[in-house]
């Protein structure tokens, strides 16, 4: 299209200079009285014609064909390069926009899920510590002169039957396998938490055409970079580093204290979608 422009433009000037020339230099030899003088109507009934036949001809030279030229343009309406009223269908409505909370709302509890997976695998480790210190109080059992145990063996202690009870507790919850659940359930909270914080500034970007920078949008940012912290402790962790294992459990409480923090402000916005969008 713009090198048809381009050509009307630089054509439009010779013709005009060539049909004004040919009109004022050249006598008009008419044989009728009554037509001596060319009327403004009969030059320009004369000039497109002209015109119409030049600009074929430099159009057909050309390196593009006409209509490679104006097919795309004709098929793209001016609307297409808006990013709101109705262009991407649905996923600027409803039911793409309700995604978002839905997912992050059901993110949220399986936060507190896969916190008691973790807590309970920290448990299996540190009932082995308690157990290890309540021996070392145990007292020595008491032997005859002779060096031999006593006939009937004494009741256990206070301090031997605790060991007892943490001993089973430990046996159970080893049987619970924490330690591969909380990993898993980490990891698809890290892959599903990532993907759905961007998801959900992507639906906003469709539904407004723009972001709206507040509180709602910077405490997502904030617990999608604390999901990543804490997940880039796990190799300190497994090589036995403590102070690894205490800053993955205030990251991450941390990160569940900004989840209820974000949860207002998240119902706001999702009146906010019922109000100002459509089904579906």
């Amino acid at each position: 299209m713009a090198t048809t422009l381009s050509l009307l433009r630089l054509r439009l000037p010779t013709l005009s200079q060539k049909s004004s020339h040919q009109t004022h230099s050249k006598p008009v030899d008419l044989p009728n009285p009554a037509r001596s003088t060319i009327s403004k109507h009969s030059i320009v009934s004369i000039h497109p014609e002209r015109l119409i036949s030049e600009t074929t001809h430099l159009l057909k030279s050309a390196s593009l064909p006409l209509t490679a030229l104006t097919l795309p343009l004709l098929l793209l309406e001016p609307k297409d390069a808006l990013a709101v009223d109705g262009e991407f269908g649905i996923l600027e409505g409803r039911t793409f926009a309700l995604i978002h909370p839905i997912v992050m709302g059901g993110l949220f509890f399986y936060t507190l899920w896969a916190g008691y997976l973790g807590w309970q695998w920290r448990r299996v480790r540190t009932i082995q510590n308690e157990i290890n210190e309540l021996k070392k109080q145990v007292k020595p059992v008491a032997v005859t002169p002779e060096g031999s145990p006593p006939a009937e063996a004494p009741p256990p202690s206070p301090i031997e039957y605790k060991i007892q009870q943490l001993t089973e507790e430990r046996k159970e919850l080893i049987k619970g396998s924490f330690r591969d659940r909380h990993f898993n359930a980490g990891s698809l909270l890290l892959g599903f938490g990532v993907l759905e914080a961007i998801g959900g500034g992507v639906n906003t970007w469709f539904r407004t055409g723009k972001l709206f920078p507040g509180p709602h949008l910077f405490a997502g940012a904030a617990i999608t970079a604390l999901w990543a912290a804490a997940a880039s402790l796990v190799p300190a962790m497994q090589k036995g580093n403590e102070t690894a294992r205490n800053l993955h459990i205030a990251l991450n409480g941390l990160n569940v204290l900004l989840f209820i923090w974000q949860i207002p402000t998240g119902i706001e916005i999702v009146f906010k979608v019922f109000e100002f969008t459509t089904w579906p």
